[in-house]
């Protein structure tokens, strides 16, 4: 079995994938603070032969991991935010300062399409372009929904937006407290992503796909009107395209990849967005 590590700041997902078939068997998530020891929500270490990591924890909690699944595993890839790979330009000035997450998404995604917009909706929200030819641009990092709600104290940190809500009633002033604060942070975080969009796909003159991915990605997917797909899994298949194993992975096939629907047209992005300067 493949070992799939994503390792965040606060949660870490883990996927279990069958080496021979390709075939994901299980999946999991634990507090990246706790300590990695197996339990029903850590997979055991002795069925794996092959761990693959892509973490923005801490150095000393990657190297903590890492030293723990060496001695237990017969190989474990570390992923790194790097100037070139997979035929992407990283953007950033100091490359190795790029999110390792970003960069898996950016080169997922851009192994998908050839060019396109990644959002994680994390912890915060992230928004990366990579244009066709794979020059990435670079990217916006804002707060995501969890850190907008708590900066607010207001006591309505335990009250979640329902993934399953309409996006028509987001958008209306909330009547109490806590519906008052849902809204608004969804709001910001929909126009975010809106005006990010658009203002890049103006300047660049292009019109690119665009993918979410992240805990929070259901949500903001609700309240875009731009054509976009949901990958969960886009930063682990990053991992699959630096660190292929499996015969799928080498010809290519990543993991969910979802159908990309076709982008508007520049001239309709042009156009909503003139109208979004004139409010």
């Amino acid at each position: 079995m493949i070992l799939d590590l994503d390792i965040g700041n606060t949660l870490s997902k883990w996927r279990l994938k069958d080496i021979a078939s390709s075939e994901i068997r299980s999946r999991g998530a634990v507090w990246t603070r706790e300590e990695w020891r197996p339990r029903a929500d850590i997979p055991d270490l002795d069925v794996v032969s092959t761990v693959r990591i892509s973490s923005v924890a801490r150095r000393a909690v990657l190297d903590e991991t890492v030293a723990l699944l060496r001695r237990r595993v017969g190989a474990v890839h570390v992923a790194r935010s790097m100037p070139e790979a997979l035929g992407v330009t990283c953007g950033y000035e100091e490359p190795e300062r790029l999110g390792v997450d970003r960069w898996m998404g950016v080169l997922a995604g851009y192994h998908l399409t050839g060019g396109c917009c990644t959002v994680d909706c994390g912890s915060a929200i992230t928004v990366d372009f990579v244009l066709p030819g794979g020059r990435h641009l670079g990217g916006y990092i804002v707060p995501g929904l969890r850190l907008m709600k708590e900066s607010l104290k207001l006591g309505t940190r335990n009250v979640a937006i329902d993934p399953d809500s309409e996006a028509d009633d987001l958008l209306l002033p909330g009547r109490n407290t806590a519906a008052a604060v849902n809204h608004g942070i969804f709001m910001a975080a929909v126009s975010a992503v809106n005006r990010i969009y658009s203002e890049v796909c103006d300047s660049e003159g292009t019109a690119l796909p665009l993918l979410l991915t992240g805990g929070d990605a259901r949500v903001v997917s609700r309240g875009l009107r731009i054509p976009h797909a949901v990958w969960p899994d886009m930063v682990y298949a990053g991992l699959e395209a630096c660190f292929p194993l499996t015969a799928a992975e080498r010809a290519g096939r990543m993991s969910g990849a979802p159908r990309v629907p076709q982008a508007a047209s520049l001239e309709k992005i042009r156009a909503s967005l003139a109208i979004s300067m004139l409010l």
